[in-house]
């Protein structure tokens, strides 16, 4: 269950650009602006993922090295190789988990629809401001937007997320999510091709029967 959840949770902020709907100031709206217009210029993106997991059970940082696709907001593929492999794929409502030579099947289409609107719907401002305190800063590079929860709802599982945008192109720079749990990961994420085409059996899934 937890692995369900904190997938779930990854997926929709990896696929849910909506999510920086979150305030009206002028810095908010400029982000905004150019997520959606990123948003309809690039359909499907295909780079490689650095994940970080640090934990006060670790002894050292874990460090997970892959590669991704994605399609839309309903296919995603997430492929790891080092320390041990680890494929992750969504389609519409199904999640597969396959490591070890084992897949887990999940339907979990509900969840990640449902914070998917969450984060995307007309209201996903008021949702936002009642539910997070949000900062948002930029550099010369980056766009970068902190949110800490302030409903119980959120901050029972986490601390914060933090949401890194390229400036040039507001795709997904990286990614923080500061859970409850103890555990921290950050995703370094390099989108090396725009617009491919990308094989079908890329995001093919087992069904539960």
């Amino acid at each position: 269950m937890i692995l369900r959840s904190r997938l779930c949770r990854l997926l929709a902020f990896l696929i849910s650009p909506g999510m920086l709907a979150a305030q009206s100031d002028d810095l908010l709206t400029r982000i905004w602006d150019g997520v959606q217009q990123a948003q309809k210029k690039y359909t499907s993106g295909c780079g490689t993922i650095t994940e970080t997991r640090t934990s006060s059970l670790l002894v050292k940082p874990m460090v997970l090295r892959g590669r991704f696709c994605a399609e839309g907001t309903t296919r995603f593929m997430l492929e790891y190789f080092e320390p041990a492999p680890l494929c992750i794929r969504y389609n519409e409502n199904y999640l597969n988990v396959t490591t070890g030579g084992k897949t887990e099947v999940l339907e979990v289409g509900r969840s990640v629809h449902r914070a998917q609107s969450y984060f995307s719907r007309e209201n996903s401002v008021g949702n936002l401001k009642k539910n997070f305190t949000i900062t948002v800063e930029e550099d010369s590079r980056d766009f970068e937007m902190r949110l800490v929860p302030r409903s119980d709802a959120f901050h029972r599982r986490l601390n914060y997320v933090v949401v890194k945008l390229n400036k040039r192109d507001f795709l997904l720079q990286s990614l923080e999510v500061d859970g409850k749990s103890g555990v921290n990961s950050v995703f370094a994420i390099d989108v090396s091709s725009v617009n491919p085409k990308i094989p079908a059996e890329t995001f093919e899934v087992y069904k539960p029967k």
